[in-house]
C-alpha cells in the first residue's frame, strides 16, 4: 500500500495547491481591474460610490428610486435664484437616491417678509411630464399624491453657521441616504443657501429639463413678434433682428450691488444706465439701425422724470423699446405675477439675435449658459472658423435662422473675449457680459 506521504503523492498535492492558487490569483486580479475601472469612472464625483449602494433597488425608474422621496422648503427669491435652488434640491435628491417631491416656487418677490411669499406650484411655470422625460435616469419629480404614507416623515434639519462645512453637509447626506422613512423632509433654510457639491454640468442638465409651460412660451412669442414689428417700420430688409439688453438697474439690485461692492472692496459691479448704453453702443460689428428690447423690471424702477427714462440717451441707430412702449406691459405682463413676468422676459432674451447681460446677475448668467448649451448641441464648440466650419454652417442654414456668439467683457482690463460662435452665413447673434 502506498503511503500518503510518499514523494509521488506529495508532488500531486503540491500541483493541486499551485493550480488553486493560480486560479485564486487570477480571480483577484480580475476583480481588482474591475474595481479600478469603476473607481476611475467615478473619480470626479465623490458622492457616486455611496449612491451606488442604493441603486439596485427594484422600485426604481432608470436608476432613480420611486418609493423614497425628498421634500424641501418653499423655494424663494427671483426666477433664476429659484431655478438654481430647484436644481440644487434635485441634485440633493439624486445624491440621496430619492425622488424629489414637486416643490412650491414663489410667485412674489419678497426677500425678508417670508409670510408675504405667495407660493405657486412648479407645474404652473415648468412642464412636469416633460421634465421627467428629459431628465429620465438623472433626477425625477413626483407629486405628493404619489406618497403612500403622508402621516409619517423624517425631518432632516440642515446645519448652518461657519462650523457647518461642506464636508459636514455631505456627511449628513450620506448618513441619511439609507433612511427607511418613505419621505425625508428637509427643514430650515431655502435650498439656494445650501452647500453646493455638484459641478456646473449637473446644474446645466437640470436646467435643460426645465421647459416653460406653453402659456408662457406663447406670451413670449407675442412679445418677440411685437418687437420685430416695431423694428419693421424702420428696417425694411429681411428678418428684423433685435438686441435684448438686460438692464439690471432696478432699486433692489442697486441696493444689493452697492453692499457687495463695499464687502468686496471693488467698484465695478454696479453698472449705471449710462455705462450700459456706452457698452451697447460700442459692440463691434453691430449693424444699425437695430431694435433694442430693454429687459427691465418696470415696477422696481425709480424714474423721477422723463429724462431719467431708460428710453433716453441711446446713440443714433439704436432703437429702444420697453414693455410700455411696445404695448405689452398690460396686455401681456400685467396679467401675471412677478415670477411669470420674469419667465416671459427670460424666453424673449433667449430668442434675441444679440443678448447683452450683467455679469453678476443670475438672470443673465443662466441665459448665457442656455444659449451656449444650444450651440454645443448644434455641434459648435469653438469660435474659430475653417473651411469645414463654413460648410457645416451652410448645412445648418435651414435648421437655424440666427447665429450666436458668446462674448464676455473683462471689466478689469476692458477687453472683449470671444468664447463661442455659431450660426448662419448672413446673420449674427451675440451674447455680451457687461
Amino acid at each position: 500500500m502506498t503511503s500518503p506521504f510518499s514523494s509521488k503523492n506529495l508532488r500531486r498535492f503540491s500541483k493541486s495547491i499551485t493550480c488553486k492558487c493560480l486560479v485564486l490569483v487570477g480571480i483577484a486580479l480580475f476583480f481588482r481591474a474591475l474595481f479600478l475601472s469603476y473607481s476611475h469612472s467615478n473619480a470626479l464625483n465623490p458622492s457616486s460610490l455611496f449612491r451606488a449602494r442604493y441603486m439596485s433597488d427594484s422600485s426604481s425608474t432608470a436608476g432613480v428610486r420611486t418609493d423614497k422621496f425628498l421634500e424641501v422648503p418653499q423655494i424663494v427669491w427671483g426666477l433664476n435664484n429659484q431655478k438654481i435652488a430647484f436644481a440644487r434640491a434635485c441634485l440633493t435628491a439624486r445624491t440621496m437616491n430619492r425622488t424629489l417631491l414637486m416643490p412650491s416656487l414663489s410667485a412674489s418677490l419678497f426677500y425678508k417678509e417670508v409670510d408675504k411669499l405667495r407660493p405657486i406650484p412648479f407645474d404652473k411655470v415648468f412642464q412636469f411630464e416633460r421634465f421627467n422625460s428629459l431628465c429620465r435616469g438623472f433626477v425625477r419629480l413626483a407629486r405628493f399624491s404619489d406618497v403612500r404614507n403622508r402621516t409619517q416623515s423624517f425631518d432632516l434639519e440642515k446645519g448652518s453657521g461657519r462650523r457647518w462645512t461642506v464636508k459636514r453637509d455631505m456627511e449628513q447626506l450620506k448618513q441619511f441616504a439609507a433612511n427607511e422613512f418613505e419621505v425625508v423632509r428637509v427643514v430650515g433654510k431655502n435650498p439656494f443657501l445650501w452647500h453646493d457639491h455638484w459641478p456646473v454640468k449637473d446644474y446645466a442638465k437640470v436646467f435643460e429639463c426645465m421647459v416653460v409651460v406653453d402659456e408662457i412660451s406663447r406670451e413670449a412669442d407675442k412679445v418677440v413678434t411685437r418687437i420685430r414689428q416695431a423694428g419693421g417700420n424702420r428696417i425694411m430688409t429681411g428678418l428684423v433682428p433685435f438686441v435684448a439688453v438686460h438692464m439690471r438697474i432696478e432699486i433692489d439690485w442697486m441696493i444689493h450691488c452697492k453692499k457687495l461692492e463695499q464687502r468686496l472692496k471693488v467698484s465695478e459691479i454696479c453698472s449705471s444706465k449710462r455705462e450700459i448704453m456706452e457698452r451697447v453702443g460700442n459692440i463691434s460689428g453691430l449693424k444699425t439701425p437695430i431694435v433694442l428690447y430693454l429687459a427691465v423690471a418696470d415696477s422696481l424702477l425709480e424714474e423721477k422724470d422723463e429724462e431719467s427714462s431708460v428710453l433716453n440717451g441711446w446713440r443714433d441707430g439704436l432703437i429702444p423699446f420697453e414693455k410700455k412702449k411696445l404695448g405689452v406691459k398690460e396686455e401681456v405682463y400685467g396679467k401675471y405675477s412677478y415670477l411669470i413676468q420674469s419667465a416671459i422676459d427670460y424666453e424673449v432674451c433667449l430668442r434675441a439675435d444679440v443678448f447683452v447681460g450683467n455679469s453678476f446677475s443670475t438672470f443673465s448668467s443662466l441665459i448665457v449658459l442656455e444659449r451656449t448649451q444650444k450651440m454645443r448641441r448644434l455641434g459648435f464648440t469653438s469660435a474659430c472658423e475653417d473651411a469645414r466650419g463654413k460648410k457645416k454652417k451652410e448645412k445648418l442654414q435651414l435648421k437655424i435662422q440666427r447665429a450666436s456668439i458668446s462674448e464676455s467683457i473683462n471689466r478689469d482690463r476692458g477687453e472683449v473675449i470671444q468664447v463661442e460662435e455659431t450660426g448662419t452665413k448672413n446673420s449674427s447673434s451675440r451674447v455680451y457680459f457687461g
